[in-house]
């Protein structure tokens, strides 16, 4: 019986597990992008876009705006 149970719980608690260290490292990366327009840049290229100064300077103020409205600790409702 115990054969059974511990890979289930084992598994359950590593996906619960990476899940959120995937979203720690997705918040760390977007305020790291925030302050790095060559990031952004380079994103929106992989996304096949190329942005010129006036968009560049638009996606940075959106995603600081952004940052800013979101509370820590609640998601979006």
């Amino acid at each position: 019986m115990w054969s059974y149970i511990i890979p289930i719980v084992t598994l359950i608690a590593g996906a619960v597990g990476g899940f959120f260290i995937g979203v720690y490292y997705l918040r760390k990366q977007l305020e790291k992008m925030q302050n790095d327009p060559e990031m952004i840049q380079k994103m929106a290229k992989q996304m096949g876009y190329n942005l010129n100064k006036q968009q560049m300077q638009k996606a940075q103020h959106m995603m600081k705006n952004q940052a800013h409205n979101q509370r820590p600790g609640r998601g979006r409702r």
